[in-house]
């Protein structure tokens, strides 16, 4: 594995080689976003780096700033074979986060055009329409999965910044609903929005 400019180790495409070399035609990376924030969707996003295609700067999206994300989305997006989707509130109320979030990642998966194996970040793949492979830490380790972590958070990101501008006074803009200091005070204050995950507000005590 490579080393960023910042002497840490970076994520490459040895996993997908090793892949590829067995036989598989079309190796994609999978991850998702927004599984500990109290309000808003998971996002998930899958994608297929095709051969000769070099995006510099690749890396788990909690590791790069805000305007690098921005700015790899649109690379990606241009240069490779992408796919985004995600679970709602109400699925994650229905199935719970975990389940939500594997929900969104096969979705993203069967919506790429082609693809015969997923690599998923974690340590749970369950009932994915290709072969699926677990990898811990994936989005710093397999470049595809890197780039669909970028895809995702950013995605969530934009979904949670109309979020505060239907409710601004969650200041979901700052937080993107992740369960900071300040928004357990305003959800104690103003009580939840119709985007919170009511299963998630348990030990918070808002409406008395």
């Amino acid at each position: 594995m490579p080393e960023s400019k910042t002497g840490k180790q970076a994520p490459d495409r040895s996993i997908e080689a090793s892949y590829a070399a067995m036989g598989y035609k079309a190796v994609c990376g999978t991850d998702e976003a927004g599984r500990g924030p109290l309000a808003g969707p998971v996002y998930a996003a899958a994608v297929i780096l095709p051969e000769g295609i070099e995006i510099p700067g690749l890396n788990d999206s909690k590791k790069l700033s805000e305007k690098r994300r921005e700015k790899l989305f649109d690379i990606i997006l241009e240069s490779a074979i992408c796919s985004i989707a995600s679970a709602s509130v109400e699925e994650i109320e229905e199935l719970n986060i975990l389940n939500a979030a594997q929900l969104a990642m096969r979705r993203a998966v069967a919506a790429l055009p082609a693809c015969d194996l997923a690599l998923v970040d974690g340590n749970i793949a369950h009932d994915f329409p290709v072969k699926a492979v677990t990898v811990i830490g994936g989005d710093t380790k397999s470049e595809s999965i890197a780039a669909a972590s970028i895809l995702a958070k950013v995605s969530r990101d934009r979904v949670m910044y109309e979020a505060d501008r239907l409710y601004p006074e969650y200041g979901f803009a700052n937080h993107k609903g992740y369960p900071t200091a300040v928004h357990r005070e305003a959800v104690m204050k103003y009580g939840p929005s119709p985007i919170h995950r009511l299963s998630f507000l348990r030990n918070i005590p808002y409406g008395k």
